[in-house]
């Protein structure tokens, strides 16, 4: 199957005086029509930044993206404008999102009638139409953010994306902001429209539990890096980068009497700004050598499997089998 998206050593850097900050360095991947890319990592690994590179509300400082086959790295302001119709944003915030002088009907609406394409009552249909899709009653139509709970006012964001039916969304962490019971309302939600409409996800979250529910594969990002890429049930079973085994430590059991070893990282967090070549996570690794001061390679351990880390590409399955082992 030809892949929606193809994105090949995408790099965005921001200029901080005379430096460059390196959010985003060297990602590739690709994803298919119907599947869902789980992204994860710390706080300011670049894992919003990379999506909204790819969506262009960012522009890329070097890097290649693909989009059913077309190259649109560098679009014009029309191909761009071409582009919101097939590749669109839920933000992480429901309220900061939504214009609060905006009744619920007007927000879904806005998307449609900046298009142009539809007559006002079209637009009033197809909005209605969206409201039901995501679960809004029809008694909100004329309600403002501001009189919903978080779970209402994502269901508009989801709306919102949804309008110029598009095939590919970035999801900004949409459930972040939103409690444990309502998170599951709106994955669940997300996961049937995604069968229903053929929908490819860029999913960008911090909560591994939900990242491993909804994925078909995971891309781990430490300091805009690709430390590891895998399907989501090979990446659970077989954390390979001390980074994925330490991440993956961290998530807590239901089980008061289960027992867990938790990987506590160690050292300091070193700076995205002109970083020096090799492993940007050489300072927090337990298994750090010399040579990780080298540039490290995205090696294919396995089917669909890659890491990079010197260590863990060869014959071992995980860095600590590796220290075992010696």
């Amino acid at each position: 199957m030809s892949a929606l998206l193809e994105v090949k050593d995408l790099k965005k850097y921001f200029k901080t005086g005379s430096k460059w900050l390196h959010a985003v360095d060297g990602v590739t991947f690709t994803l298919e029509k119907g599947k869902t890319l789980g992204v994860v990592g710390e706080s300011g690994c670049g894992k919003s930044t990379l999506g909204r590179t790819i969506l262009h509300l960012h522009e890329p400082t070097s890097g290649e993206i693909y989009f059913e086959g077309r190259d649109i790295s560098s679009p014009t302001k029309k191909e761009i404008r071409e582009l919101r119709e097939d590749m669109q944003l839920i933000f992480q915030d429901p309220y900061a999102s939504l214009d609060p002088r905006m009744s619920v009907s007007e927000a879904i609406m806005e998307p449609l009638k900046n298009q142009g394409k539809l007559s006002k009552a079209e637009c009033l249909e197809k909005t209605r139409q969206l409201m039901e899709t995501v679960g809004l009653a029809e008694r909100f139509e004329n309600s403002y953010p501001h009189e919903l709970d978080g779970g209402r006012r994502q269901r508009i964001g989801i709306a919102r994306a949804l309008a110029l039916e598009p095939k590919f969304i970035v999801c900004d962490e949409p459930v972040s902001a939103l409690d444990v019971s309502i998170q599951a309302q709106i994955i669940n939600l997300m996961l049937d429209l995604q069968e229903q409409r053929g929908l490819a996800y860029m999913f960008v979250t911090h909560d591994l539990s939900v990242v491993k529910y909804i994925s078909d594969d995971i891309l781990v990002m430490y300091l805009g890096t690709m430390v590891e890429k895998a399907p989501a049930n090979e990446l659970f079973a077989h954390p390979t980068h001390p980074y994925t085994q330490a991440l993956l430590s961290a998530i807590p059991i239901p089980d008061i009497h289960a027992k867990k070893k938790r990987i506590i990282m160690q050292g300091e967090i070193t700076s995205p700004i002109d970083p020096k070549p090799g492993c940007r996570f050489m300072a927090r690794c337990p298994y750090a050598t010399e040579a990780c001061a080298q540039p490290q390679v995205l090696d294919e351990i396995g089917p669909n499997h890659f890491v990079a880390c010197h260590r863990c590409s060869g014959k071992v399955g995980t860095a600590e089998e590796k220290q075992t082992e010696e």
